[in-house]
C-alpha cells in the first residue's frame, strides 16, 4: 500500500492538496502540528472516500529532532510521494525583524525541509514512480524587499530542489525532485507572517489564487514531467524546466 506524505496539512495549501490527492484516491499521512485539524481533515476525507486510507502524524518542524523523529516513524510505509509544504513566514525589514521569529522560519523552511528531503532521497531515488515536491516561493526567485529572510529562505528551497533534481537525472535516479513556486495565496500564511489577528485579501491584494487553485497546480506539477511549477507576475500558473543555472561537477 502506497501513500502520499504532506507537511502543514492542517490549512492552505497542504489541507487543499490532501482533499485534491484523495479525490485521485491516495491514501495519505498527513502531518502537521494541530491534531484537532488533522482529524477534522482525516474525516472530511473519508467521508469522500471511506476507501482512502489517512494517517496523521503531529509534529513541530521548527525543531528538527522532530524532523528526524518524522521520518523514523514512517519507515514502515511504502511512500510513493513525499511533498514538503510546511512553512513560516517574516514580514519586517532586517533590522526591525524578530530574530526568534527568524530562527524558527528558517528551521522549517530549510534545515527540516533539507533533512526529510535528504532521508527521502536515500531510501527512494531507486524506486519507480516516486516524486519529492517542495514548495518553496515566488519569492524565491525575486527578493522582496521587506521580506528579505523569508525570501531567502525559500531561494534556499528553490536551489536546493533543482540541484538535487539535476543530481538525480545525472545519476539515472527514478526518483523525480519537483518545485512548486506559489504566489501570494489566501491562507493563514500572511496572517502569522504579519503577526495579525486578521487579513482581508479583497481589500489588501489585488491578485492572490485560493488555497484550492494552488493544490490544482501542485496537481498540474505532479502529473508533468517538469521540474518547476511556478506562479508569474502575472498571475499565471507556469510548467517549465529548471530555473537556476547548474554546474555540474560529477
Amino acid at each position: 500500500m502506497k501513500y502520499t506524505v504532506i507537511t502543514g496539512a492542517s490549512s492552505g495549501i497542504g489541507y487543499e492538496t490532501a482533499l485534491a490527492f484523495a479525490a485521485r484516491g491516495k491514501n495519505l499521512i498527513l502531518v502537521a502540528r494541530r491534531l484537532d485539524k488533522l482529524e477534522e481533515l482525516k474525516s472530511t476525507i473519508q467521508e469522500m472516500d471511506p476507501n482512502v486510507k489517512v494517517i496523521v502524524r503531529t509534529s513541530d518542524l521548527s525543531v528538527t529532532d522532530q524532523a528526524y523523529t518524522l521520518y523514523s516513524e514512517l519507515k514502515e510505509y511504502q511512500i510513493e510521494t513525499w511533498i514538503n509544504n510546511a512553512g513560516l513566514g517574516e514580514a519586517a525589514f532586517v533590522a526591525d525583524q524578530n530574530l526568534d521569529k527568524v530562527q524558527t522560519m528558517l528551521r522549517v523552511n530549510i534545515e527540516s525541509l533539507t533533512i526529510l528531503s535528504t532521508l527521502y532521497v536515500r531510501d527512494y531515488a531507486e524506486v519507480e514512480g516516486t516524486q519529492l515536491i517542495n514548495v518553496s516561493s515566488a519569492l524565491g526567485y525575486a527578493i522582496a524587499v521587506g521580506s528579505v529572510s523569508y525570501s531567502a529562505s525559500k531561494y534556499y528551497v528553490s536551489a536546493f530542489t533543482e540541484g538535487l533534481a539535476k543530481e538525480l537525472e545525472l545519476k539515472g535516479a527514478k526518483l523525480k525532485a519537483k518545485v512548486l513556486a506559489p504566489a501570494i495565496t489566501e491562507t493563514e500564511f500572511v496572517k502569522k507572517s504579519l503577526g495579525a489577528e486578521e487579513f482581508d485579501y479583497k481589500a489588501n491584494m489585488p491578485k492572490y489564487h485560493t488555497a484550492n487553485e494552488m493544490a490544482g497546480f501542485m496537481v498540474k506539477l505532479y502529473d508533468s514531467n517538469e521540474v518547476v511549477g511556478i506562479v508569474d507576475q502575472n498571475y499565471e500558473f507556469n510548467l517549465r524546466g529548471q530555473i537556476y543555472p547548474v554546474i555540474s561537477e560529477l
